[in-house]
């Protein structure tokens, strides 16, 4: 399967227009234009299958989808607007923004009508004349959308770069000064189409979009530029060698010129820098129409090398490089990640220069800096980069005595402290961070996790850092840094604080951080490839002040499109929502065995089996659907070797029973005992949920407590794996960096198969509901089973407050020793609990958008104080 991807998402993301920008993956196979089974599925009504598309998608390292419903034996506007709808109750799609592809306005306009959150929609034109395109333009900015603009007009497509940039600054004067569309929403697609046809009218087609690509960004201030790179290199069909150069060379002049979103297969995407100087050459005289006989010249080069052309020139294997000086022996050692011979050529190279000091200074850091701009290209991985960081480690503790005998002194770039802040104990993207971080010459200071706000600050002043960073995973996390953000604006310290985590994001950043203390510089961080630059600018005297200003004024954005977006979003008043909940079916069977079930250690040779590995190679930064990732040109290399090494360690711990999986279950009587609320077991133990206020398409405006009729039953459930951070641990003390992190992920994992391994033993024995049931790993795996185990925290129930009741109900902690710290994260981290639903009606869903008068009823229900209840629902309140 081909995938696409995207420089950037205008609008979405803040843009980082440079040759370096990092690809973010767009899913095209919702589109029944472009995928047949697609288009068969949602002909025949099988939402469900087309679902799971969209899923697989996801799980592929998709981070846009692209819906598209333009088939002539459909109804596209009923279609797009069931498929949106279905989306948005699947929190594991719904979590990436939405790209309305339609020729249809109507069925576009259907789309806007039930997305939620900022999408795009591609795309507009002034094919029709500037009336329909205002009044289009109109109803896009009505949504909050971005727009597609595409260079055609009453008389065609934008041809020659004259047409481009007249008909772009057509576009956007009607756009900016008449009905004041945002300049940021608007991207313009001046037309990319093919070189080298034999026909001398097409000489310039990439020069003329390169070039206007420059001008619109010089004159169309805020206004972005895509293209389709493929198109450049449709006369070289078949020769997958001249498209590969030819997509990097157009890239990195177009990319130059500003153009910041682009579709491209990364499959038919060479290195620009590995790309073979002959080839280079004549490939870029034909996209820069250099000479007369460009498209000769590369048509020779073609026929010459023949359909595989230069791929054994661009990877030679380095056999002999034992043989090599030490010099080159040791960068070749760092880039590859082999510490055969670290140790014996940094003490050659302390020989040589002199001084250990010398070496660290020298050729050790010369490798890391090499890895670091390999790594921020996207020529290298993750796990190759941590690799690089054990090299890197091992050398320095070789010499380290050195060091000490002769009382030197490296001078890092800087000083991060960065720490997992208090009750979270999640720390897998913070060690990656650490190590990226440290490959690039910077000192940092790792406080670990669980980390109180004055402990974090206290290191900060103490270790002299000029950056901060925070890490969580857990939603009551992101008040955790709220309060760090107070506390050092109290301090007057000036450090800028770094935040990241799976549940922090740029618009959170934006709207409940920074405004907290606008004295201190708050900067969201996606992931570790982009920690490096930011940490850069942030140190940078000459950088860092322009850094800021333009962050300053992005969130400044942020939060006024987060307010029009909340002002525009209209909730039901929670006693209408009520009366258009669900109404609980039959109530489920008696459980088979009812009450608590408790199993001790569960074997990691049936746990291995049921291993979802997506997230695994997410983790690395690894994108692509398992098993389909191991096949991958792009990645699949580094994804065989990770999973070689996640396979050993299981290996490993099975045979060495080193860790020690575990799980507890329950099973109990339950009544519904208010709208929201279900009274658990003979104590009375009772669950507290929420209800969507946002109308729903379907009418039906969904609660947990709605799957659980007057006197029905009900489940919960924890798992956790032991030993994982203590080996860990180990490895990490022994300079390892690289197997610690890995243990974490792994630890996950096996985390998360146990789960699925008690859920299917709930439903087809304990519970006993699914006796029959009969379903392949990958079903369990997509959940094609009857019943949910959603989990506190999760959109269904986004509070994490009922943990503190399974807790209760289960005596989790005596019982398996695992424990629930003071914001409700679990210890070990290693570890998921939830509720068990057996209804056949039973559905994931996503509360969403809360109101006042649901806040004031939760925080009543509850027994909480105001803000405490405002604080544990900050994420979901409608205009908080």
């Amino acid at each position: 399967m081909s995938r696409t991807t995207t420089l950037q998402l205008a609008g979405l993301e803040p843009l980082n227009v440079t040759p370096e920008s990092n690809f973010i993956n767009i899913g095209e196979r919702t589109n029944v234009t472009g995928s047949r089974r697609f288009a068969r599925l949602i002909r025949e009504g099988q939402y469900d299958e087309a679902l799971a598309i969209a899923r697989e998608q996801v799980e592929g390292g998709a981070q846009i989808l692209d819906v598209n419903m333009d088939e002539g034996l459909i109804d596209g506007v009923e279609a797009m607007r069931t498929f949106l709808n279905l989306i948005a109750s699947e929190p594991d799609i719904a979590r990436i923004p939405i790209m309305i592809d339609s020729s249809d306005f109507a069925i576009i306009e259907a789309g806007l009508q039930v997305l939620q959150g900022k999408g795009v929609v591609n795309s507009i034109s002034l094919k029709a004349g500037e009336a329909e395109f205002l009044q289009q333009a109109r109803t896009i900015r009505r949504y909050g959308a971005a727009v597609v603009v595409m260079a055609f007009d009453e008389e065609g497509q934008a041809d020659s770069y004259e047409r481009r940039i007249a008909i772009c600054e057509r576009a956007y004067r009607l756009l900016v000064d008449q009905i004041h569309f945002p300049p940021n929403d608007i991207i313009f697609d001046p037309n990319v189409f093919p070189v080298a046809t034999g026909m001398a009218e097409h000489r310039r087609n990439a020069l003329d979009f390169i070039e206007a690509t420059a001008w619109i960004r010089a004159h169309l201030p805020g206004a972005h530029v895509s293209g389709g790179v493929s198109n450049v290199s449709f006369s070289f069909r078949g020769h997958p060698v001249v498209r590969e150069a030819m997509h990097s060379a157009f890239l990195y002049h177009a990319i130059r010129a500003g153009m910041d979103l682009g579709i491209v297969n990364p499959t038919l995407l060479g290195v620009y820098d590995d790309l073979p100087a002959d080839l280079l050459e004549r490939v870029e005289d034909v996209l820069l129409d250099r000479r007369d006989d460009a498209s000769e010249r590369l048509l020779a080069w073609a026929d010459e090398h023949g359909s595989e052309g230069a791929a054994s020139q661009t990877g030679r294997a380095q056999a002999a490089w034992k043989e090599l000086p030490w010099r080159e022996r040791l960068q070749h050692a760092l880039i590859q990640g082999l510490t055969e011979c670290v140790e014996e050529d940094a003490e050659a190279a302390r020989q040589a220069l002199g001084s250990p000091l010398a070496v660290i200074e020298g050729p050790l850091m010369d490798g890391m800096n090499e890895v670091g701009d390999r790594f921020g290209a996207g020529k290298m991985f993750l796990p190759q980069v941590v690799k690089s960081a054990r090299v890197m480690k091992q050398a320095v503790a070789y010499l380290t005595p050195f060091l000490e005998a002769e009382k030197a002194k490296g001078r890092p770039a800087a000083t991060v402290v960065l720490a997992t802040v208090k009750g979270d104990v999640h720390d897998i993207g913070k060690n990656i961070v650490g190590v990226v971080l440290g490959c690039n010459g910077y000192r940092v200071v790792d406080l670990g996790v669980m980390v109180p706000k004055h402990d974090i600050l206290d290191a900060a002043e103490r270790e002299g850092a000029d950056v901060i960073g925070l890490s969580g995973l857990i939603t009551p996390s992101l008040e955790e840094m709220a309060e760090v953000v107070e506390a050092m604006a109290e301090r007057g310290m000036s450090q800028p604080l770094l935040i990241g985590g799976a549940t922090t994001s740029r618009v959170h950043t934006a709207v409940k951080l920074a405004p907290r203390a606008p004295s201190v510089d708050v900067v969201h961080v996606n992931d570790a490839s982009r920690a490096v630059p930011v940490v850069a600018k942030l140190v940078s005297d000459t950088q860092r002040l322009g850094f800021l200003a333009e962050l300053k004024a992005d969130q400044e954005k942020v939060r006024a499109q987060y307010a029009r977006d909340r002002e525009a979003k209209s909730l039901l008043p929670l006693e209408v929502a009520r009366e258009r909940g669900g109404i609980a079916g039959e109530s489920a069977p008696a459980p088979a065995h009812p009450g608590v079930h408790v199993f001790e250690r569960v074997d990691v040779a049936e746990l291995r089996q049921l291993i979802d590995w997506g997230p695994f190679f997410r983790a690395w930064g690894l994108a692509g659907a398992f098993p389909r990732i191991l096949d991958d040109e792009v990645v699949g290399e580094e994804a065989r070797k990770v999973l070689v090494d996640a396979e050993a360690l299981l290996d490993q711990w099975e045979a060495e029973a080193t860790i020690r999986p575990c799980a507890i279950a329950g099973l109990f009587a339950a009544r519904r005992v208010g709208p929201e609320s279900v009274a658990v077991g003979p104590q009375g133990v009772q669950f507290e949920f929420l209800r969507q206020q946002l109308p729903q398409r379907d009418g039906v405006q969904r609660s947990l407590a709605d799957f659980v009729a007057a006197d029905d039953h009900i489940g919960c459930f924890a798992t956790a794996v032991h030993g994982v951070e203590a080996w860990a641990q180990a490895a990490a003390d022994d300079g390892d960096d690289y197997a610690s992190i890995l243990a974490k992920a792994v630890g996950d994992r096996i985390a998360e198969a146990l789960a699925e391994w008690l859920h299917r033993e709930v439903r087809v024995r304990l519970w006993g509901y699914a006796p029959d049931e009969a379903c392949s790993v990958e079903e369990l795996i997509r959940e094609r089973y009857r019943g949910i185990r959603p989990a506190p925290g999760y959109p269904a129930c986004p509070d994490h407050e009922d943990k503190r009741a399974i807790w209760e109900l289960l005596d989790v902690e005596t019982r398996l020793g695992i424990r629930l710290t003071e914001t409700l994260a679990m210890t070990p981290a290693a570890a998921v609990s939830g509720y068990y639903f057996a209804p056949q009606e039973a559905r994931y869903f996503a509360v969403g958008l809360v109101g006042a008068d649901q806040l004031e009823d939760y925080a009543q229900r509850r027994g909480m104080a105001h803000e405490q209840a405002r604080k544990a629902l900050s994420m979901n309140l409608h205009l908080a």
